[in-house]
């Protein structure tokens, strides 16, 4: 049910991005998007995926806003100060509650969140610790196509640059 209020709230959120006249306020709409979807990656048990949306959230958020900022000065100056302030604290305030609520639901360090980490942490010796037991023994298929889309890329940028020698040489 979570779940479901919060990827409406994304869609909410996406669309009032969208419709937006000013830059600014499309940004932070669209940075609340991207907070539901960490969100939603926390429900999905999945902390590892929602602490790199949301650094990668942030990190977005600083450089639209800093691109942005000189564009849409006649907003600060129209007296809108007062509701871009207020706006802003009241979203920091949301995240920091719902920060809180999130942090306090993660399970003790060192306790294995689900049955299949329970399985890994169990089955996963004889290597030198357990992020590699699960690399080499669980997630091998993941690590060769992995390997395969590297080489692929490896071997493009060797084909467009040897092409592009080739060219200068004629």
């Amino acid at each position: 049910m979570e779940l479901h209020l919060i990827l409406i709230f994304m869609i909410i959120a996406s669309i009032v991005a969208v419709e937006m006249k000013d830059l600014i306020s499309s940004v932070i709409a669209l940075s609340a998007a991207g907070l539901g979807l960490s969100l939603a990656f926390l429900i999905l048990k999945a902390p590892n995926l929602a602490i790199t949306q949301l650094v990668v959230e942030i990190l977005c958020v600083i450089i639209l806003i800093r691109a942005t900022i000189n564009k849409d000065l006649p907003l600060v100056k129209d007296g809108r100060w007062f509701f871009n302030t207020t706006a802003t604290l009241i979203f920091i305030a949301c995240f920091l509650i719902f920060s809180f609520f999130a942090l306090k639901e993660l399970p003790v360090f060192g306790s294995p969140l689900m049955r299949v980490s329970a399985g890994y942490i169990e089955n996963g010796v004889g290597s030198a610790n357990i992020v590699t037991a699960i690399i080499s023994n669980f997630r091998s298929y993941d690590a060769l196509a992995e390997a395969a889309v590297l080489f692929a890329g490896i071997i493009g940028v060797l084909v467009v640059t040897r092409k592009f020698a080739k060219s200068n040489e004629e």
